[in-house]
Protein backbone atom coordinates (compact mmCIF):
# COMPACT_ATOMS: atom_id res chain seq x y z
CA UNK A 1 0.00 0.00 0.00
CA UNK A 2 0.75 3.40 -0.90
CA UNK A 3 0.35 6.88 -0.50
CA UNK A 4 -0.91 9.09 -4.00
CA UNK A 5 -0.10 12.64 -3.67
CA UNK A 6 -2.88 14.84 -5.49
CA UNK A 7 -4.19 18.03 -6.21
CA UNK A 8 -6.28 19.40 -3.05
CA UNK A 9 -9.26 20.33 -5.42
CA UNK A 10 -9.44 16.79 -6.62
CA UNK A 11 -9.61 15.59 -3.07
CA UNK A 12 -12.04 17.44 -2.31
CA UNK A 13 -14.26 16.40 -4.95
CA UNK A 14 -13.17 12.65 -4.00
CA UNK A 15 -14.23 14.06 -0.53
CA UNK A 16 -17.63 14.38 -1.49
CA UNK A 17 -18.26 11.75 -4.43
CA UNK A 18 -17.43 9.60 -1.28
CA UNK A 19 -20.61 10.81 1.02
CA UNK A 20 -22.89 10.65 -2.25
CA UNK A 21 -21.27 7.05 -2.85
CA UNK A 22 -21.72 6.02 0.55
CA UNK A 23 -17.79 4.95 0.37
CA UNK A 24 -14.99 5.63 2.28
CA UNK A 25 -12.46 8.11 0.58
CA UNK A 26 -10.19 5.46 0.13
CA UNK A 27 -12.77 3.12 -1.27
CA UNK A 28 -14.30 6.22 -3.36
CA UNK A 29 -10.43 6.69 -4.77
CA UNK A 30 -10.16 3.00 -5.49
CA UNK A 31 -13.39 2.83 -7.16
CA UNK A 32 -12.09 6.17 -9.83
CA UNK A 33 -9.00 4.24 -10.19
CA UNK A 34 -10.55 0.84 -11.32
CA UNK A 35 -12.93 2.26 -13.55
CA UNK A 36 -10.49 4.48 -15.09
CA UNK A 37 -7.76 1.67 -15.83
CA UNK A 38 -11.06 -0.58 -16.93
CA UNK A 39 -12.07 1.93 -19.11
CA UNK A 40 -8.94 2.65 -20.79
CA UNK A 41 -8.17 -1.07 -21.13
CA UNK A 42 -11.74 -1.31 -22.70
CA UNK A 43 -12.58 2.17 -24.57
CA UNK A 44 -15.17 0.38 -27.18
CA UNK A 45 -17.63 -0.14 -23.07
CA UNK A 46 -19.73 2.40 -21.53
CA UNK A 47 -19.31 3.29 -18.00
CA UNK A 48 -22.32 1.29 -17.47
CA UNK A 49 -21.22 -1.79 -19.96
CA UNK A 50 -18.15 -1.85 -17.46
CA UNK A 51 -20.50 -1.87 -14.06
CA UNK A 52 -22.47 -4.54 -15.47
CA UNK A 53 -19.45 -6.24 -16.22
CA UNK A 54 -17.82 -6.15 -12.94
CA UNK A 55 -21.29 -7.02 -11.09
CA UNK A 56 -21.42 -10.12 -13.06
CA UNK A 57 -18.17 -11.43 -12.14
CA UNK A 58 -18.90 -10.85 -9.14
CA UNK A 59 -21.75 -12.87 -9.07
CA UNK A 60 -24.70 -10.69 -8.97
CA UNK A 61 -27.64 -11.52 -11.24
CA UNK A 62 -29.84 -8.74 -13.12
CA UNK A 63 -32.80 -10.21 -11.70
CA UNK A 64 -31.73 -10.13 -8.30
CA UNK A 65 -31.08 -6.09 -9.23
CA UNK A 66 -34.29 -5.66 -10.58
CA UNK A 67 -36.70 -7.78 -7.89
CA UNK A 68 -34.47 -5.40 -5.02
CA UNK A 69 -36.16 -2.45 -6.92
Amino acid sequence: MGIVNIEDELHEQLRRASKASFRSVNGQAAFWIKIGMLCELNPSLSFQDLVARELRSAGVEAAELAGAA
